[in-house]
Parts: structure tokens; C-alpha cells; sequence
């Protein structure tokens, strides 16, 4: 039995095929709710990394057939120590070796590169088996990870949204936000907000519960913004946001962010939702949040289910997710490995 591993980039059309048909094998395996891995989604994060990160791309071969692959992605602007790692084998060619020689060769590479700690997420049990771990935990066990941050993942499901009850939710958040005004838009950020939305950005990692994730708040500016609009656009994620300004200083003092990828439709992901710290206690998360959702769906009518995910601390969020009608599909864990 033979294992080889190779770097891959941006003009490797074979090894990124590879990569993502192994991808797509287990997240079939692994993540059955979820959709399909998308080509683009998956392809644009090779050739268009985000902003500040250099990535390094490795696919391993068993006797030379393609069998898993790890993605190291190392931030250059914040965070100058830390990785992170997504690191796939192919259901056919597990507990063969693959894993541990992925993971072997980018201790190697991160340790080269002067990076001291490396994260990677992964679900807890496979899907509609509460008592079989992921592989993930065991192989987590055997290198000495620990999961430093767990997540929960919740689901809505949008045949079910009471609207009547949205439509109070509402009435209440609007009731509390005298002041305020709802803004929208699609896509990238437009120039007026750019700043704002950048400096809202930048305060996620400093405000949401972090657990014991060794990962500084990053340093994000209107150009960083700018580029990882460019990024996300090249993976085909279709954007909707919906932010709240202050009209006495004019500025944008929250903001919430669903998407819908390129090759599945009925999927959206709720991304981030933060207020500025100075503005709390008006309902401006749960505001921009039902205002958001039926900005998606007025654009987005065959989106079928839409998951978010928390820090199983973060109760306030949670709180208001459970409000809309999210309900918890499964956990996850963030590994965290020093080096």
C-alpha cells in the first residue's frame, strides 16, 4: 500500500476535480440534510481564496487513486500564528492511513510556515444516528485535538414559518427601534455602507462566544470587505443582507447576512448577524433577522430550508433564532490543536 500526497492550485483543473469528487463522497456519507458539495462553491475556493488567507492545497493518492485531501488555510493580516484545516478522505479509503498521512505531511508544512495552533470543525454524530460518532472524534482523539468551541446547528424549515407570529415579532422589534431605519441589498455591500458593514465585520470575533478558540478578532477594512465580496461572488454564493442605520449619526449599526449557493436552490445559510455594542436593547438583531428572511424569499421562493449555526453558549442568539423557528438538527465541534 502506497500513499503520495502532491500540492495542488489554482490551474490544477484535474487535482481540484479530484478533490472535489472526494469532497462530494463524503459529505454524502457524513452530511446527508446537507446539499450537495457545490463545483463552484468548492472550485472559487481554490482559485479565489479570501482576502488575507494563503491556502495550501493537498491531495493524497492510496496506490494512486485519489483518496482525500487537506486544505490549509493560513491568515497573512490577523491571527499570523493560527491555521485552519479541512481535512477530507473518501469514504471507500478510510482506516486505511490516508487521514494520518494528511495530517502528518501538514503538521510538517504549518510548522514550516511558523504557525503554532490549527482548527477544524467537524459534526458530532453522523446524521440520524445519535450513538455513532463521526470519524471525525476518533481521529480528533488520536492526534490530541480538543474541541474548543461546540456548535449547534439549527434548521428552519420555511413551509412552517407562522407569519402571523413574524408579523408581531415585528411589530415589537419595530416598536423598540424608533430611530432606526431597515435597509437592503443584494450581493455586495454598496459604497455608503462599505465602512460600517467593515467595522461590524471586524467586531464578530470579539463579540460572539469563542469558547477556548485561540482566534483574534480580524482587522477588516473596506478594501478587505471589497475583496471577499469579489471571492464569495466567484463562488457563486448569491448574497442577501439587511442592515439598520441610525439616522441621528447616519451609520449602519447592525447587519445580517443569509446566502444561497450556486447548485442548490432550496439550501440557504444564515451567516452572520451583529450589533453594534453601543446600540443594543432595541431588538436590532431580531429586527434585521425576520426583515432579511422575507427579503430572501421574496427572491429566493424555492429556498426550502435555511440553518444556522451557534455557539452552544450563545444564548441570545439562540433565543431569537428559536423565536423564527429554528430547531436543532444536530452539534458540531471545533478542534483545536496546538502545535
Amino acid at each position: 500500500m502506497s500513499i503520495t500526497i502532491t500540492t495542488f492550485g489554482s490551474a490544477d483543473e484535474a487535482e481540484i476535480e479530484q478533490s472535489w469528487r472526494i469532497g462530494s463522497a463524503s459529505a454524502a456519507a457524513d452530511l446527508a440534510e446537507f446539499p450537495p458539495v457545490c463545483r463552484q462553491r468548492f472550485t472559487g475556493r481554490v482559485r479565489h481564496p479570501m482576502p488575507g488567507i494563503v491556502p495550501i492545497n493537498l491531495l493524497a493518492h492510496l496506490d494512486g487513486e485519489p483518496a482525500g485531501y487537506l486544505v490549509l488555510e493560513m491568515p497573512q493580516l490577523d491571527n499570523i500564528e493560527n491555521a485552519s484545516a479541512d481535512l477530507t478522505v473518501h469514504p471507500a479509503y478510510r482506516r486505511r492511513g490516508v487521514g494520518r498521512a494528511l495530517h502528518e505531511h501538514g503538521l510538517r508544512v504549518l510548522r514550516e510556515q511558523g504557525r503554532k495552533v490549527v482548527s477544524a470543525m467537524s459534526v458530532v454524530h453522523l446524521p440520524g444516528e445519535p450513538d455513532c460518532p463521526s470519524p471525525a472524534i476518533a481521529f480528533a482523539a488520536t492526534v490530541g485535538a480538543v474541541d474548543a468551541l461546540p456548535d449547534v446547528r439549527r434548521r428552519l424549515h420555511t413551509a412552517d414559518l407562522d407569519q402571523a407570529k413574524l408579523d408581531s415579532l415585528l411589530a415589537e422589534a419595530r416598536s423598540r427601534a424608533v430611530g432606526y431605519e431597515v435597509l437592503s441589498w443584494r450581493g455586495g455591500t454598496p459604497d455608503e455602507f462599505a465602512a460600517d458593514v467593515a467595522y461590524l465585520d471586524g467586531r464578530l470575533l470579539a463579540d460572539a462566544p469563542m469558547g477556548d478558540l485561540a482566534w483574534e478578532p480580524e482587522q477588516v477594512d473596506a478594501a478587505r470587505l471589497r475583496a471577499t465580496d469579489l471571492a464569495l461572488d466567484a463562488r457563486g454564493q448569491r448574497r442577501y443582507h439587511v442592515g439598520v442605520r441610525h439616522q441621528a449619526s447616519g451609520r449602519l449599526v447592525a447587519w445580517t447576512l443569509l446566502d444561497v449557493g450556486a447548485s442548490a436552490d432550496r439550501y440557504a445559510l444564515q451567516q452572520i448577524t451583529i450589533v453594534d455594542p453601543e446600540h443594543r436593547g432595541h431588538r436590532l438583531g431580531l429586527l434585521t433577522k425576520i426583515e432579511n428572511l422575507r427579503h430572501l424569499l421574496a427572491h429566493e421562493p424555492a429556498v426550502r430550508v435555511i440553518d444556522t449555526f451557534n455557539a452552544a453558549t450563545n444564548d441570545h442568539m439562540i433565543t431569537i433564532n428559536e423565536q423564527l423557528g429554528f430547531r436543532v438538527v444536530d452539534r458540531w465541534s471545533n478542534w483545536q490543536l496546538n502545535l
